[in-house]
């Protein structure tokens, strides 16, 4: 389990493009969502961590392109899900307690979104580009 100082280590790192490749995670992409909306009222998530995201794959040799690197439906999905859980727990948490319910629901599992959107529709270019809604089912709001 992840603490509040492992976290502020991993998203600092993150930010400062010096966190190790093999570090960015599926749990590290929620524990960096979540520290954002908790901790950071000075940056806007939806909008700001796309580009983020972009700088930090490209500082560990990564490419965003239309096969690989940033994928703008799950991460805007991620986000949602993530604020939607948020906004479902009677206190503010720390990122480390939020963390860890999100970790105790299917999002732990890295191919959750395979819930809401088809493979095919999840892995076309226009979802890595843009927004694209689910053809499964609707993400809870």
């Amino acid at each position: 389990m992840m603490t509040d100082d492992d976290i502020d280590r991993l998203a600092e790192g993150f930010l400062a493009c010096a966190l190790p490749k093999e570090c960015w995670t599926h749990q590290a992409h929620f524990a960096t969502a979540l520290w954002l909306i908790l901790t950071r009222p000075d940056v806007h998530p939806e909008r700001d961590l796309p580009d983020m995201i972009r700088r930090y794959n490209a500082s560990v040799g990564g490419v965003n392109s239309d096969t690989s690197g940033y994928h703008e439906t799950i991460t805007q999905a991620s986000l949602r899900m993530a604020r939607h859980m948020l906004a479902g727990l009677d206190v503010h948490p720390s990122p480390a307690q939020a963390l860890a319910r999100l970790m105790a629901s299917p999002l732990a599992d890295k191919d959750w979104p395979l819930a809401y959107w088809s493979r095919d529709r999840l892995m076309s270019v226009e979802a890595r580009r843009s927004w694209v809604a689910p053809d499964i089912r609707p993400l809870p709001t």
